[in-house]
C-alpha cells in the first residue's frame, strides 16, 4: 500500500503507535494512560455523517467510509475528556493506539480541547478511586436510569445509605442528626423546625449532577459529621445548546380513582404557594384576645371558618420539566455557559386505613397489652413541588480560572387532611382530626473562584441560603364519650383549636482553600490549607387559640351543640359570640425563640505521595458559638439569652496504600463532634398529630464527641468497575437521641437527652460490575449491603437500658441490574432495611423482678423492588417505571420482654403503626430540541 504523507491524529490526550490504515477508513485503539486497559464502548462520531461507532471488547475502533477530505471526528468516553478532532484519512499513514489522559495537551496535527466528566457512573468510580478519603458517590447517569424523582430516592443508591420518612437520610445506620449536608461547596439550613435535618426530598433529582458521601473525617470538611458528609453538585457547563421539555404522569393504585378528601376552602395552591387566604389577619404578634371581646372579631373577620371538606377522586399525578443549555465562545479563547432549569409536580397519596396506636408498659399482672392510644387513621396528602435553577460559568481563555455563579429555588407545599377514630388511654372513644398545610422554601446562591498554576490551585465561594417553614392555620379537634357514654363530643374548653407557626433561617458563609505542590524534592508533597465560617440565624414563632363556651349561659348555641359535626353544623358563623363560641389565645411566648451561630475554622493538610503509599493528614480547629434567646414567660415577651461556646482541635489521617493500579488498601482516623441545632437546646414545645404526642427541646444538652477508624480494600478490575469492602468503628461520648417519656401518667412527650456514650462498628460491601465478562456487555451489576452493630452504653442506677442506637439498621441492602444498548436502557433495583429503632422507650422502675419499660419503637423490614424502562425515538424519549412493584406493608412495632407469672419468658410484639402504601406506575415523555 502507498504511504500516505501526513500528521497522526490524537484523541482525547494521546500517545501514538504506528498502525496500518486505509484512505477510506480511520482505525484506532483507545487504552488508558495509566494501567493501558483498552476502554471499552468510547462512542467515535464524524460530524456531519451519521456514522457512529463504539469501541469494542479490546478498545479497538475502526470509521469506514471516509473520502480524501478534512472531517471532525468526535470522541466521547464518560469521565474522560470528550474531543474535537480534525483529520483527512488521505494524509493519515497510520492508525493509532490512543492513550488517554486528563491533562490538556496540543499536539502537531490535531488540537484537543475536553472538560473532565463528573456527572457519570465511570466519573464517580474514578473520583471514588482517586480521592484522598473514604467516599462513595452517585451520578446524573445513573439517576436518569432510575425513576428517582429527588435527592432522598437518589441517595439511598449509595452504600450504607437509607432514608427515613422518605426524606432524611441515615448513613451507617445512624439517624439523619450525624449528617451535614452543603450544595456546591457551602452550608444549607435544615428545612425542619423540629429536628436537626435537612430533607432531601425538596430537592429534585434533575438538579443533580453528581452526589458525593465522604465517611472519612478530613481537614477540610466540617468537623460536625459523623456519619457522613454528602456534598451535593449541582449541574454545570453544558456541553452543546440545547433545549428539552417533559411531561409525565403516574397513578398509585391505593390513591388515584378512589375517594380523596381536602379542605372544601382551601386554596388552589397549584405551584406550592399559599395565596393567603390561611394567613392569620394581624400576623403573628403578641396581641391577646381578651375574654371580654370572645375574640369576635378574629372569629369573623380575621379566619377563613370554612371547615367542611370536599370529595373528589384524583385521576392521575403530573410532572413537567424544562432544561435550557447555552455555550458562548467569544473568539478570545473563554467560554461563557447557561444553565437553566425548573421542575414541577403535582402529586397524591393516601394511607387508608393506617392503624396509629401506641403502648405503655405491659400489664403482666392481667397478662395484656396496656395501650395509650389504639387508633385508625385516614390520611389524604396533595403535594406541589416547583423548583428551578439557573447557573452561570465564565472560563478564561487559557484554562486558568473559572467563575461561577449558582442559584437554586426550591418550595414543597403538603396540604393534608386527616381523620383519627379509636379508644385513648382513658378507655373512651375518641374521634379527631387535622387540617394541615404547610411550605417549606429553600434558596441557595453563590459565586465562586478557582485559579490554577503550575504548582498551586486556589478556590473560593460566598453564599447565601435560606429556609422557611410555613405552618398556617394548622387546625384540629379531638372529641370523645366521656360526657355521654353513648355518643361523642366535646368535653373540655380545648378541644378544638387553631395553629400558626413559622420558621425563617439564614446563612451566610465563605470559604478560601489553597494547595500548593512541592517539586524540589523526590516526594513532591502537597500542602493543603484553608479558612471558612459562616454566621446562620433563626427565627421561629408561634400563635395558637382555642375554642370555648360559658358552660353557665351559651343561649347562642343549640341545646345539643356538643354532638354537632364539628365541619358542618357546629363552626357556623351564627354560632360565634360571647354567648356562643369564642376564641381564647392559647398563645405560650416561651414556644417562640431566636438564635443566632457563628462557626469559624481553619484547617491545615499536607498530602505525601510515598511510592505507593499516600499519607494525608491534618488538623482542623473550630471555634462555634450559639445564641439561644427564649422567653421565660408564656404571657409576654421576656428574653434570655443563653450561649454555648465551644472551640475544638479535630485532627484526622487518611492512608492509602496502592499494591497495583488495580488494588488499594485505605486506612483513616478522624476525630469529629455531633453538636445541638437551636431547636434541640429551646423549650419549645410543638403538638404533633401523628405521633399524639408534644415535642420539645432539651436546653443541658452538650455536644457528642466522635473517634471514627476505617479501613477499606478497593479493588478496580475495570474502568467503570468497582468492587469495595470496607469496616468501620465509631466511638459516641454522649450521643444526642430521640426519645419519649410519659407525662401525667398517659400522655407522652418527646425530646432529646444525652446517653453516656455507645459505639458503633460494622462491614460494607459494594459492587458495581459490568457483566460483558459473561458474555452480557451490555448489562451492568451493583450491589451494596452493610452489617451494622451498635451498643448505648448508661451509667449504673439510670432508668435507661444497654440497647442499640436510636435511628440505627442492623443490616441495609441496595441492588440493582442496568440495562443499557443503543436507544434502551433499563434497571431493575431492589432495596431492603433491617429493623431499626426509630423511638427509645424508659424504664419506669421494677415491680417484683420484673421491670415496668416504656417499650422502645421500630420500623419493621420491608422489600421493594423499582422497575424501570425507557427508549429513544430520535429527539424523543420515552420512560416507563413502577415503584414499589411489591407494595409490601409498612409496619412499626413496639416489643415488650415480659416475664409471666409461671416464671416464663416471651416478647410481646405490638404494632403502632401499619399501611399499604400502594405501588405507583409512570410514564413521561421528553423532547430535545
Amino acid at each position: 500500500m502507498t504511504n500516505l504523507k501526513g500528521k497522526a491524529f490524537a484523541l482525547l490526550l494521546t500517545g501514538m503507535l504506528p498502525m496500518a490504515g486505509w484512505a477510506d477508513s480511520v482505525r484506532g485503539k483507545v487504552i488508558d494512560s495509566t494501567t493501558g486497559e483498552p476502554l471499552i464502548g468510547a462512542t467515535v462520531m464524524v460530524n456531519g455523517l451519521k456514522k457512529v461507532t463504539l469501541t469494542d471488547d479490546g478498545g479497538a475502533f475502526e470509521v469506514k467510509g471516509l473520502r480524501s477530505r478534512p472531517y471532525t471526528i468526535v470522541i466521547k468516553y464518560i469521565s474522560y475528556k470528550n474531543a474535537e478532532v480534525v483529520v483527512n484519512p488521505a494524509k493519515v499513514d497510520t492508525a493509532v493506539v490512543v492513550r488517554l489522559e486528563t491533562v490538556f495537551q496540543e499536539l502537531a496535527g490535531a488540537t484537543v480541547k475536553g472538560t473532565a466528566a463528573r456527572n457519570t457512573e465511570n466519573a464517580v468510580v474514578a473520583v471514588t478511586r482517586n480521592s484522598l478519603v473514604v467516599q462513595n458517590g452517585v451520578s446524573a447517569q445513573q439517576i436518569s436510569r432510575t425513576q428517582d424523582k429527588n435527592a432522598s430516592e437518589v441517595i439511598r443508591r449509595v452504600p450504607g445509605i437509607s432514608i427515613i420518612d422518605q426524606r432524611y437520610v441515615m448513613v451507617r445506620g445512624l439517624a439523619q442528626r450525624y449528617n451535614n449536608v452543603w450544595i456546591n461547596g457551602a452550608a444549607v439550613p435544615s428545612t425542619e423546625p423540629d429536628s436537626r435535618a435537612f430533607s432531601f426530598d425538596i430537592l429534585p433529582s434533575s438538579q443533580i449532577d453528581n452526589m458525593q458521601i465522604v465517611k472519612s473525617p478530613a481537614p477540610q470538611y466540617p468537623a460536625d459529621f459523623s456519619g457522613g458528609f454528602i456534598a451535593i453538585e449541582t449541574k454545570d457547563v453544558p456541553e452543546k445548546n440545547s433545549f428539552s421539555v417533559g411531561v409525565g404522569g403516574g397513578i398509585n393504585d391505593r390513591t388515584h380513582f378512589r375517594t380523596f378528601l381536602a379542605e372544601k376552602s382551601s386554596p388552589t395552591d397549584f405551584l406550592g404557594f399559599d395565596n393567603g387566604l390561611r394567613s392569620l389577619r394581624g400576623g403573628l404578634g403578641s396581641k391577646q384576645v381578651t375574654l371580654s371581646d370572645g375574640g369576635i372579631d378574629l372569629l369573623r373577620n380575621g379566619f377563613n371558618n370554612d371547615w367542611t371538606l370536599r370529595r373528589f377522586s384524583p385521576v392521575g399525578d403530573l410532572s413537567l420539566n424544562a432544561d435550557l443549555n447555552r455555550v458562548w465562545k467569544p473568539g478570545n479563547g473563554s467560554t461563557v455557559a447557561l444553565l437553566a432549569a425548573a421542575t414541577y409536580n403535582n402529586s397524591y397519596k393516601t394511607y387508608s386505613p393506617m392503624e396509629n396506636s401506641l403502648f405503655g408498659a405491659y400489664d403482666v399482672t392481667h397478662d395484656r397489652s396496656n395501650y395509650l392510644r389504639k387508633s385508625t387513621d385516614h390520611q389524604y396528602n396533595h403535594d406541589v413541588r416547583l423548583g428551578a435553577m439557573l447557573n452561570l460559568t465564565f472560563l478564561p481563555s487559557g484554562d486558568r480560572g473559572r467563575y461561577e455563579w449558582k442559584n437554586i429555588f426550591n418550595q414543597l407545599s403538603t396540604d393534608r387532611y386527616t381523620t383519627r377514630a379509636g379508644i385513648n388511654a382513658q378507655n373512651n372513644r375518641e374521634i379527631g382530626a387535622e387540617y394541615y398545610y404547610s411550605s417549606r422554601t429553600t434558596y441557595n446562591t453563590q459565586l465562586t473562584g478557582r485559579y490554577v498554576w503550575d504548582d498551586s490551585r486556589l478556590k473560593w465561594n460566598a453564599s447565601y441560603a435560606y429556609a422557611n417553614r410555613n405552618l398556617p392555620d394548622r387546625r384540629r379537634y379531638v372529641l370523645d364519650n366521656a360526657l355521654d357514654a353513648d355518643r361523642v363530643g366535646l368535653t373540655t374548653g380545648n378541644d378544638i383549636n387553631r395553629e400558626y407557626t413559622r420558621l425563617d433561617e439564614h446563612i451566610l458563609s465563605g470559604a478560601l482553600d489553597y494547595e500548593h505542590t512541592f517539586h524540589a524534592t523526590h516526594v513532591e508533597p502537597k500542602l493543603l490549607t484553608g479558612l471558612y465560617a459562616d454566621y446562620r440565624t433563626r427565627k421561629y414563632r408561634t400563635r395558637s387559640f382555642i375554642y370555648n363556651w360559658n358552660a353557665r349561659s351559651h343561649s347562642q348555641l343549640p341545646e345539643d351543640f356538643r354532638y354537632l359535626d364539628i365541619a358542618t353544623g357546629l363552626m357556623r358563623d351564627e354560632n360565634y359570640g360571647v354567648e356562643g363560641l369564642y376564641l381564647l389565645d392559647d398563645t405560650k411566648m416561651r414556644n417562640d425563640y431566636k438564635g443566632n451561630q457563628l462557626t469559624a475554622s481553619g484547617y491545615l493538610a499536607i498530602n505525601l505521595p510515598l511510592g505507593p503509599l499516600s499519607v494525608y493528614a491534618g488538623v482542623r480547629f473550630e471555634n462555634n458559638r450559639t445564641e439561644l434567646i427564649s422567653n421565660t414567660r408564656d404571657d409576654e415577651e421576656s428574653p434570655k439569652s443563653k450561649v454555648y461556646n465551644y472551640a475544638d482541635f479535630f485532627p484526622s489521617i487518611n492512608t492509602t496504600y496502592k499494591f497495583n493500579p488495580e488494588n488499594q488498601l485505605r486506612f483513616s482516623y478522624g476525630r469529629s463532634v455531633n453538636r445541638a441545632e437551636f431547636r434541640e437546646l429551646s423549650t419549645s414545645v410543638f403538638y404533633d398529630f401523628d405521633l399524639a404526642s408534644s415535642v420539645q427541646g432539651n436546653p443541658d444538652l452538650t455536644p457528642c464527641y466522635v473517634h471514627n477508624l476505617d479501613l477499606r480494600y478497593e479493588w478496580y478490575p475495570s474502568e467503570g468497575d468497582q468492587i469495595t469492602l470496607a469496616g468501620f468503628f465509631k466511638r459516641f461520648d454522649a450521643p444526642i437521641e430521640w426519645t419519649y417519656t410519659v407525662s401525667g401518667g398517659t400522655d407522652l412527650i418527646y425530646s432529646y437527652q444525652n446517653a453516656d456514650k455507645a459505639t458503633a462498628y460494622g462491614l460494607e460491601l459494594d459492587i458495581r460490575k459490568s457483566l460483558s465478562f459473561i458474555g452480557l456487555r451490555d448489562f451492568t451489576l451493583v450491589f451494596n449491603g452493610a452489617l451494622i452493630k451498635s451498643r448505648v452504653n448508661f451509667e449504673s442506677g439510670s432508668r435507661f437500658e444497654d440497647r442499640p442506637m436510636q435511628g440505627q439498621s442492623p443490616y441495609l441492602v441496595n441492588a440493582g441490574i442496568f440495562y443499557a444498548h443503543a436507544d434502551w436502557s433499563a434497571s431493575l433495583l431492589y432495596n431492603r432495611i433491617g429493623k431499626r429503632l426509630i423511638g427509645v422507650g424508659r424504664s419506669l422502675g421494677t415491680t417484683g423482678d420484673q421491670t415496668v419499660k416504656i417499650p422502645d419503637s421500630y420500623e419493621m423490614p420491608r422489600n421493594t423492588i423499582d422497575l424501570s424502562l425507557s427508549k429513544a425515538f430520535g429527539h424523543w424519549n420515552l420512560k416507563l417505571g413502577v415503584k414499589d412493584l411489591l407494595a409490601e406493608k409498612v409496619f412499626f412495632k413496639q416489643f415488650n420482654d415480659v416475664v409471666r407469672s409461671d416464671g416464663s419468658k416471651k416478647t410481646i410484639e405490638e404494632v403502632t403503626r401499619a399501611y399499604r402504601p400502594g405501588r405507583s406506575v409512570s410514564l413521561s415523555l421528553s423532547y430535545a430540541f
